[in-house]
């Protein structure tokens, strides 16, 4: 099973108006996540879906301690979203349930996320 045969399931619940079990939904965001980390690498960009995980993309300034130059953060929700191209870059932006603050922190670029397949 991929990042993204999780996501779709997680996504049902949600087109449902049901809460998805929250192991189901953690797996379905860390592994999204651990997805675009192997393609876009790097420690310009830190991308926060709480509670369940943060990691570092885009190559560039390379951030160690304190906040980053650059944060994107929203909920499982919009992320998973974005991750399988069900929502784009703008229109999350638009809703308000996306915040992306600093240099690069646009990923739109690496949205939706490539499975693998």
């Amino acid at each position: 099973m991929t990042w993204s045969d999780t996501a779709t399931e997680v996504l049902g619940f949600y087109a449902r108006d049901e809460k998805p079990p929250r192991e189901l939904e953690k797996s379905a965001v860390k592994t999204s996540l651990a997805r675009l980390v192997e393609l876009a690498p790097g420690r310009a960009v830190e991308v926060r879906i709480p509670p369940y995980a943060a990691v570092q993309v885009i190559g560039g300034t390379s951030h160690r301690r304190g906040t980053p130059p650059a944060v994107v953060e929203c909920d499982a929700r919009t992320w998973l979203r974005l991750a399988t191209g069900a929502m784009t870059w703008p229109e999350a932006l638009m809703s308000g349930s996306l915040h992306a603050s600093g240099a690069r922190s646009d990923l739109s670029a690496h949205l939706p996320i490539d499975d693998g397949h």
